[in-house]
This record gives C-alpha cells, sequence and structure tokens, in this order.
C-alpha cells in the first residue's frame, strides 16, 4: 500500500480555517491514528514549517508533543531526486526567476515533498491546484505531472482510505 505525504498546508489549514482543536479533535486523532498505523507520513521540513514560528501555537505544540517524531522522515535521503528537480526547475523557461528561486529555497517543504515521493512512491497530499499558466510561483501538481507523482487533496484521501469521522 503507498503511502500518503502530507503537505504542511494540510495541518494548517486544517488548524486555522477547517478544523480547529477544539471543535474538531476527531479529526486530529484521525491523523494520529493513521500515522500511527504508517499510512500517512510527512517530511522534516514540513515539521520546520509548522514549528519554525516565534509563538508556539496549538499546531506546533501538536506537531512537538503529540504526533511521533517517526512520523516526520528525513528528506536528505533523497537529495538525488531533489537533485532532479532542481535541474528541472532550472531548465524550465516558462517560470520567472524568482519562482524559480523561491521553490528551491533551502528551507521550503515543497521540492523536498515531491523529491521523497519520488524516491520512496508516496503520493502528495496537498490543498495546491495545478495552475500551469502561473509563472510567478511554482506549485506541486506542476512538477508530480512532469515527474509522474499521483498528487490529490485531503478529502480525496480519505475517500480513498474509506475514512469517515
Amino acid at each position: 500500500m503507498k503511502k500518503y505525504l502530507l503537505d504542511s498546508n494540510i495541518f494548517i489549514q486544517a488548524h486555522r480555517m477547517y478544523y480547529p482543536f477544539d471543535v474538531f479533535p476527531s479529526f486530529w486523532n484521525k491523523l494520529l491514528e493513521l500515522s500511527e498505523s504508517g499510512i500517512i507520513i510527512s517530511i522534516d521540513k514540513v515539521k520546520k514549517e509548522l514549528c519554525d514560528n516565534s509563538n508556539q501555537d496549538q499546531l506546533s505544540q501538536w506537531c512537538d508533543q503529540t504526533i511521533n517524531n517517526s512520523f516526520f522522515c528525513d528528506s536528505t535521503i533523497c537529495v538525488d531526486k531533489y537533485s532532479e528537480i532542481a535541474k528541472w526547475t532550472a531548465n524550465h523557461p516558462h517560470f520567472q526567476q524568482s519562482a524559480k528561486d523561491e521553490f528551491l529555497s533551502t528551507d521550503l517543504a515543497d521540492p523536498w515533498l515531491i523529491a521523497y515521493a519520488m524516491k520512496n512512491d508516496c503520493i502528495i497530499v496537498t490543498h495546491e491546484i495545478s495552475q500551469p499558466l502561473r509563472r510567478n510561483r511554482i506549485k506541486i501538481p506542476e512538477p508530480c505531472m512532469h515527474f509522474g507523482i499521483n498528487y490529490l487533496t485531503p478529502i480525496q484521501m480519505l475517500r480513498e482510505l474509506n475514512q469517515t469521522f
């Protein structure tokens, strides 16, 4: 069974907009359940995006204290695939240089998520949608389509897994 690899925006949007901890604890418990069974994972760069802020919020505390550390996999194991993504990005004539620079910035999780999915045959779960005409930002779906990586939304993932609340 393929693993589902979660993007930062899954956690951020759930926490801030759709499933706050105090109103939807069942959502967060479901994530814990799926992570403990090894069905969903993420990477260390996502954890860094979620936890590196000056004021610790409930989401960063949850990531630090509740979800198992093994949920956030080491992204350095996929440097070879990251290199392929970097070459594709650098040679892609459609995107502005500022979009390429931002996408490949050291701490941005997106290219590392794609690299991890390539190396480990994972499905990326993200809220990002394809915007092929956009030149000023590289969204996850564009390199995924180029490299043949499956991606879907969290609702699509939950439906595939037959999960309900």
